[in-house]
């Protein structure tokens, strides 16, 4: 596998080079992967992925961007190994982050991903999570068979992760259950940790665990990707509520709709401004037709919580750069893995 580095493209275009070049690279090995599932359960996955129409026909779906298989082959990279020995560990990390988005879609009752209805409108929510299980233990069976030297302490990582992740996951749902004033800031950014930024710091582990490095590197590349993680949900959770529907596939302010207590929701509601006492009064309400949806926009904004949202992203990648350092102090090696950070973070879908 040959992959360009993103040093190599100053236009703003290199994450995006590299992110094809995954694709590439990885989806293969994930495809034949996925296709190796039973029938029923197959043909469930196969659609959540874009490859198959819902009557089995194929199609010509995009699987997704692809940045947590970038940040292994990246972080393998950025140690000085090829990352083509690492694409099973990609593929790995790809199938449990799946495994997440179609629990996900059920818990949350989303109607459309990736601008198609989402597998469990389709196929019903037992047959969407029966194919997300079986999408993890997938990606456990991927490093179990893999015969590189550190498959063994990888798959073990992972699971923890998908333990960790499944835990805030669990906890981003209890906040459902609270009043708009019982949830802290704190709490959020824990739950926003375990429930992104473990897996893109997992993803960097791989990296750095197939590339032989030792515990404190590999420690530090999780921290990165934590770090990078939580500024990912930072910038997710602005698009939950200002990002273009076209773009994102979903209907504006879904998050706002289903009344998600996001990280810039929650700094509004603890801002003690008159701004977050008008939303929490939103928030009180049984259901949010799409005035209400505006108001709730307009009072996030006017609370203070897109801007802090906008400040934290930024002040979490600067820590994600410290980490990162510690693995590899010479950045310039680390291109790749920076440039994926900024991508994630100045996106707007």
């Amino acid at each position: 596998m040959t992959v360009t580095s993103a040093d190599a493209v100053t236009d703003g275009q290199g994450a995006v080079l590299l992110l094809d070049q995954t694709r590439a690279a990885v989806h293969p090995e994930l495809r034949s992967t996925v296709e190796s599932l039973p029938g029923s359960i197959r043909r469930v996955a196969m659609y959540h992925f874009g490859w198959e129409q819902a009557d089995g026909t194929p199609a010509a779906g995009q699987a997704g961007k692809a940045i947590r298989p970038a940040l292994v082959l990246a972080a393998a990279r950025a140690l000085g190994a090829d990352p083509a020995r690492a694409v099973k560990a990609a593929a790995a990390v790809e199938l449990a982050h799946n495994f997440t988005l179609l629990h996900d879609d059920i818990v949350d009752e989303d109607h459309t991903r990736r601008h198609r209805p989402t597998a469990w409108t389709v196929f019903g929510v037992p047959d969407a999570l029966m194919a997300g299980d079986a999408m993890s233990a997938l990606a456990l069976r991927l490093l179990a068979e893999d015969p590189h030297p550190a498959s063994g302490a990888a798959a073990a990582r992972l699971a923890a992760c998908v333990i960790e992740l499944c835990a805030g996951q669990q906890a981003d749902c209890a906040f459902e259950q609270r009043g708009p004033g019982e949830v802290s800031l704190d709490e959020c950014l824990a739950m926003a940790t375990a429930k992104t930024g473990s897996l893109l710091g997992c993803a960097c582990a791989l990296g750095a665990l197939y590339a032989g490095a030792g515990e404190e590197e590999v420690a530090a590349l999780d921290a990165f990707g934590r770090e990078a993680g939580l500024a990912f949900q930072l910038i997710d959770d602005l698009i939950g509520i200002w990002g273009d529907p076209d773009r994102t596939g979903k209907p504006v302010g879904a998050d706002l709709a289903a009344r998600k207590k996001s990280l810039p929701v929650v700094a509004a509601l603890t801002s003690g401004t008159p701004a977050g006492e008008e939303l929490a009064a939103l928030y009180s309400r049984t259901a949010l037709d799409a005035a209400a949806v505006r108001a709730a926009a307009d009072a996030v904004e006017r609370a203070g919580g897109r801007d802090w949202a906008q400040a934290s992203a930024a002040d979490s990648m600067g820590r994600a750069v410290e980490h990162l350092a510690r693995a590899v102090p010479d950045l310039d090696a680390a291109g790749d893995l920076l440039a994926l950070a900024e991508f994630v973070t100045r996106r707007t879908r």
